[in-house]
């Protein structure tokens, strides 16, 4: 397996962070379409549009949230 460096490793987190959680939002809001035999076509394309929005939102907010909350449990 490659290592990253662990410099990076907040844009690490930031992309399997936001891999999981769009992976079940977009599963949740495909599941109508189970019935029609529409769910991987609709659940790859609503993934897609997803992660392509969230990542960057995600790997800029990581280092933000992350002082944010040892400010408050500190």
């Amino acid at each position: 397996m490659i290592k990253v460096s662990m410099r990076y490793r907040h844009f690490i987190y930031g992309v399997i962070q936001s891999g999981l959680t769009c992976s079940i939002a977009a599963a949740i809001a495909s599941f109508p379409y189970l019935e029609q035999g529409l769910f991987m076509q609709h659940w790859l394309r609503s993934l897609g549009i997803s992660w392509l929005t969230m990542l960057p939102v995600v790997v800029m907010a990581a280092p933000v949230i992350r002082r944010l909350a040892e400010w408050i449990t500190e």
